[in-house]
């Protein structure tokens, strides 16, 4: 009888025990890929090499569940080689293994030795056409200029990029340029459209599409599209048009070179407005040059009364 009760306590502790060491101390927080995937291993990579073994890209993740099609990582990394480098870090993502495509989510940031950075929530990455994709809002940076939007696609490395509606853009402007880090807000400019906003970083352009407003504390810009240049242009304004007084100094101490505005134009400084078919902002000069029938409502303070001033 003795021995019995023994036998069963000995029987009891070790289905206790391999129970116990089965499940393992954290078995209780394992995630249904943990259960149901065919492999677990650590530190798990993957590279791609391209002509004359030279590294193109590679992938890494802390930890990885192995299933038939797909592999799904944790504290992902991804490096692309070539002209720039890029550097693309989640929480988690998952490895498609037939056509290599990589989708990854919370805490999504892309950067690229160019200084461009984005953040999103999730993004699908093709790493065999270079291109990336998202239906969530994403922010961009680079230098003084910082973009919003809700989805967007492009190239991987943020040389050319389509964002698709909800575009906000923010220009800061250093109150001093030795000391990039102190920003006038008063200097500052806002551009938003309903999108899409197409831009090229290589280039230095920005191309807005529908319902463009340019704001900035004392004036305003609204046209259908606008083309936005960062970079140093020359070119002269239209022939026939008008110079608006009104535009003097409103985009001072901005990386703004050059605004080619299109579309039922409007121009708006305190109380005074412009009309025009089309407006080009020069950098250089400061002045917004008016083409296409341009009128001027000046509003005055004085004793002469406001009048309108059109041109053919």
């Amino acid at each position: 009888m003795i021995y019995k009760k023994v036998f069963c306590l000995l029987v009891f502790f070790f289905l206790v025990f391999s129970c116990s060491w089965a499940a393992g101390p954290g078995s209780a927080a394992l995630s249904d890929d943990e259960k149901e995937s065919d492999q677990q291993i650590g530190d798990f990579s993957l590279a791609g090499y391209g002509e004359k073994g030279k590294k193109t890209w590679d992938l890494f993740g802390k930890e990885a569940n192995i299933f038939e099609d797909v592999v799904k990582l944790k504290d992902l990394t991804g490096n692309l080689y070539g002209n720039q480098s890029v550097k693309l870090t989640a929480d988690k993502g998952d490895f498609n293994k037939t056509n290599g495509k990589i989708h990854v989510e919370k805490n999504v940031t892309i950067s690229t030795s160019q200084g461009v950075r984005l953040t999103t929530d999730s993004l699908d990455w093709d790493r065999v056409n270079s291109s990336i994709s998202t239906k969530a809002y994403v922010n961009i940076s680079k230098d003084n200029l910082f973009t919003r939007a809700k989805g967007a696609y492009g190239e991987t490395a943020l040389n050319k990029m389509n964002l698709e509606k909800d575009v906000l853009v923010e220009i800061l402007s250093p109150k001093d340029p030795n000391k990039p880090e102190e920003i006038d807000n008063s200097k500052s400019v806002i551009i938003t459209c309903d999108g899409p906003l197409e831009i090229d970083y290589a280039k230095n352009v920005a191309v807005f599409n529908n319902n463009v407003k340019v704001d900035r504390q004392d004036s305003q810009i609204y046209s259908d599209t606008m083309e936005i240049y960062f970079s140093s242009d020359k070119k002269k304004a239209p022939e026939n048009s008008v110079k608006d007084p009104m535009a003097d100094s409103m985009f001072a101490n901005t990386s703004i070179d050059k605004i080619i505005a299109k579309g039922n134009v409007k121009t708006v400084r305190e109380k005074n407005i412009t009309y025009s078919r089309e407006a080009v902002y020069s950098g250089q000069d400061k002045k917004l040059a008016l083409s296409g029938r341009p009128q001027l409502l000046i509003y005055s303070t004085s004793d002469m009364p406001a009048f309108e001033q059109a041109q053919d």
